[in-house]
């Protein structure tokens, strides 16, 4: 019997065993620092002289690990062993392959300081927001195993006297997983075991800037019995693997989570027929967000001002769901600007290393510049009232940002700018508060911070995003709990997460048979 799915729990590092278990897990990663990550190809170590160096954007001078790199032929080579292996692994049992997620799952946990550690490390996370990564990924393990025992037997379908009808579902074949460096290990392990899970065989390309932690989960995989070819760890250059895989004739769905810019060019390129390619490729593509909070004239201020800060800058503002634009109706306007430019100068910016830290720095050099470079737009399109610098001197940090009186069609207001910042618009009544909320070519998350109930009703039904939330803030999906994915040009609308989202991975199949 499999246990219900639980979420994990996220540590309380007010504990001190717990601060100290912690401190141990950096201390774990502090040793194996610098180490070299091959390729690995039908369980097999692949060494390559160009490498990926991943260093620390808390410290760009500390040096990660240094991870082969794959070139086009290699790619090639992954291809062709996956779709070997593809022949066995579809006929493999669910209830195995759910076993091997269950493994992996209590693998992590047990590991999951040190994994947490990693993620301070490698992406810059500050203690509360790594741990609540690996949480989530343990998350998805458990429960899309759960989910696959569901669907392993198809579903019910009418039948005549004369005749048996059977729906049930078949693994798709190849799929090219592509996560982002945010949630370098919850996105990355959630989109790599869904498509495992459903049957398929995977190449794993992951972001540049977070290939180690990849690495490592590639080896919990290894240790919970996932068969050599099932998984095929292939980092490399978007545009020159990425693209190759992309377009590849045999590759079957591509997983992709990142930016609107190459989400787009990937949905474009996945698109077209190639020589010899049997099939319409199948896209799942989460692609970034422009995400409002909306702040009613009759909200508890100390609950908007707490939502907007947590949602604004928690880990610099680098998710795809961060509250980038508040709209506050009325003579709430003024109440909780203040109040959240006073949460905000009290927010502690520095090394993620520590516990204290909230702000830690943003991923590398070009983000620094990207978020830089808005901020300068913005001190054109609004009032800054606090923030607005940055130092890259020893990594990449800029103070949390604020702009007032921000018109909504400015472009701080329009464009997903990933970092510390957060603009400030004010609308004379509800209606065209939503309506300033949906003016945005994406649709992923929003916020409603209200006591009217006529109110939350207008927002459930106008609020045009994949995951709206109503008096808490934008950010924190839970797996099997809040279904993440959005409207628009944010993405698919996979809904990470959630019951159907394994389906996405597989074809229904119908088979009759005449009595």
């Amino acid at each position: 019997m499999v246990v219900p799915y639980k979420r994990e729990p996220l540590t309380d590092f007010t504990v001190k065993e717990n601060e100290q278990a912690f401190l141990e897990g950096i201390k774990t990663v502090e040793s194996y620092l610098g180490k070299d990550y091959d390729l690995v190809i039908g369980g097999k170590r692949v060494s390559t002289e160009e490498k990926i160096v991943s260093t620390n954007p808390a410290n760009p001078n500390e040096v990660i690990g240094r991870v082969s790199k794959a070139n086009k032929e290699i790619a090639d080579e992954a291809m062709q062993v996956a779709l070997k292996t593809f022949e066995t692994w579809k006929k493999s049992k669910p209830e195995m392959r759910a076993d091997i997620l269950f493994k992996a799952a209590h693998i992590v946990r047990q590991r999951k300081h040190e994994f947490s550690a990693l993620l301070v490390k490698e992406a810059g996370k500050p203690w509360k927001e790594a741990d609540a990564d690996v949480a989530e990924g343990i998350d998805f393990m458990e429960y899309y195993g759960r989910q696959m025992l569901k669907l392993k037997d198809g579903m019910e379908v009418e039948s005549h006297p004369y005749e048996d009808n059977r729906f049930g579902y078949i693994p798709l074949g190849v799929g090219v997983v592509i996560p982002p460096w945010n949630f370098a290990f919850a996105i990355m392990c959630g989109t790599t075991v869904a498509s495992l899970v459903s049957g398929n065989t995977v190449l794993l390309k992951p972001a540049s800037a977070t290939p180690v932690v990849a690495a490592k989960f590639v080896e919990v995989l290894e240790e919970a019995g996932l068969p050599p070819g099932v998984l095929n760890y292939v980092p490399g250059s978007g545009s020159e693997i990425g693209d190759y895989l992309v377009e590849h004739p045999k590759t079957r769905f591509i997983s992709f989570t990142g930016s609107r810019e190459v989400g787009a060019g990937i949905y474009e390129k996945a698109a077209k027929i190639q020589p010899g390619q049997i099939w319409l490729k199948r896209v799942i593509a989460e692609m970034g967000g422009k995400d409002t909070i909306v702040v009613d004239d009759d909200a508890d201020i100390e609950v908007a001002a707490q939502s907007i800060v947590t949602s604004a800058f928690g880990f610099s503002g680098q998710k795809c769901s961060a509250c980038s634009r508040v709209v506050a109706v009325g003579d709430a306007y003024e109440k909780v600007l203040n109040r959240v430019v006073e949460l905000t100068k009290e927010l502690a910016v520095g090394d993620p290393s520590k516990k204290s830290t909230f702000v830690g720095p943003v991923i590398d050099q070009a983000a620094y510049d990207k978020i830089m470079r808005y901020i300068e737009i913005g001190k054109k399109e609004g009032k800054l009232l606090t923030g607005g610098e940055g130092d890259n001197s020893n990594g990449y940090y800029i103070q949390p940002t604020i702009f007032a009186d921000v018109d909504p069609e400015a472009v701080i207001m329009q464009e997903e700018i990933f970092g510390p910042v957060v603009a400030f618009t004010k609308a004379k009544d509800f209606d065209e508060a939503i309506d300033i909320a949906n003016n945005t070519e994406y649709g992923l998350t929003g916020s409603v911070i209200s006591k009217n109930r006529y109110h939350i009703e207008k927002a459930r039904e106008d609020f045009h995003v994949g995951n709206l939330y109503i008096n808490r803030g934008c950010t924190g999906a839970v797996v099997g709990y809040q279904p993440f994915g959005g409207f628009n040009m944010s993405g698919t609308d996979s809904k990470a997460g959630g019951p159907d989202y394994l389906l996405l991975h597989m074809q229904a199949k119908t088979v009759t048979e005449k009595y």
